[in-house]
């Protein structure tokens, strides 16, 4: 089995560990001198270390933690729009192929991790899922060559970008306001390493609500590939460990079927990658 890293909060505080079959080994409690965090981890290029003290018998069963997103602390965590073939013409506006991809940014509390309620705001009934591959990076760079690009990726999870379409047209050139509500979105459930997982390979995407698929593409079709993302965004900021980059959801979001099939409270969302894992969260509404 891959490797699975993810962040976690149990009896009160934050640590992270190894995902088997057989719970989670608290790897925070072996390495916290040297790596208080996984972001630390990261930034170390301490992987092998971490996967040294994953061995051993699980300290904690998934039910009794608290998922938090992979990466807890990290600088950005920068989207990526419409990088799917056949995405822009779900718009029906007769806005013409962009040559560049639409970048836009989310605060990491926007998101929960696995298995926590994602939350439907209360001044919008027009709640949707985005299920994308999410890029965590893994060593610092600049103007970074697309030849080396895959090289600084240093693993992979899964996200669910829960937006609010109805403030997402609050902004002409901007999609700010809809995409960053409190809790609206998801990360997790864990990161698969780079050195396990090639970025590389072509990867199948599903999101299904209440188990019905909604949404499924394969990396291969990317407009603009993980390489491709990775030298484009490092022009113009500096990639460093624990950034996160959300390459971009398939046709087939709720808002885009007639009529739409917004999400409600009790709905499950589950997105996977088959050599990922699948992240799952319910929805309920803002309190």
């Amino acid at each position: 089995m891959s490797l699975r890293l993810a962040s976690f909060r149990v009896n009160g505080r934050n640590s992270y560990g190894a995902v088997t079959d057989k719970g989670i080994v608290d790897i925070g409690r072996k390495l916290s001198a040297k790596y208080p965090t996984l972001l630390d981890v990261f930034r170390a290029n301490a992987i092998g270390e971490a996967r040294a003290a994953a061995a051993g018998q699980p300290d904690h069963q998934m039910g009794d933690v608290e998922m938090l997103i992979p990466i807890v602390g990290g600088e950005k965590i920068i989207c990526v729009g419409i990088n799917y073939p056949e995405r822009n013409e779900e718009y029906k506006d007769g806005r013409p192929t962009p040559k560049y991809p639409n970048l836009f940014v989310r605060f990491p509390s926007s998101f929960v991790g696995h298995d926590q309620p994602i939350v439907r705001p209360k001044v919008s009934d027009k709640f949707d899922y985005e299920g994308e591959i999410v890029l965590v990076i893994g060593r610092e760079g600049r103007n970074i060559p697309k030849d080396q690009a895959l090289k600084h990726i240093g693993g992979l999870t899964l996200g669910n970008e829960g937006s609010v379409r109805d403030w997402i047209r609050h902004g002409t050139l901007n999609v700010t306001q809809g995409k960053n509500f409190d809790r609206s979105g998801s990360l997790g459930p864990w990161i698969v390493p780079s050195d396990e997982l090639d970025p590389g390979k072509g990867l199948q995407l599903t999101t299904k609500v209440n188990g019905e698929l909604r949404q499924e593409d394969n990396t291969a079709r990317l407009t603009w590939d993980f390489a491709w993302l990775v030298n484009y965004i490092s022009t113009f900021t500096t990639l460093r460990p624990g950034d996160m980059i959300m390459t971009g959801t398939p046709t087939g979001a709720g808002g885009h079927f007639n009529p739409p099939k917004w999400l409600v409270p009790g709905d499950v969302v589950e997105v996977g990658v088959p050599e990922i894992g699948a992240l799952r969260n319910s929805v309920i509404d803002e309190a």
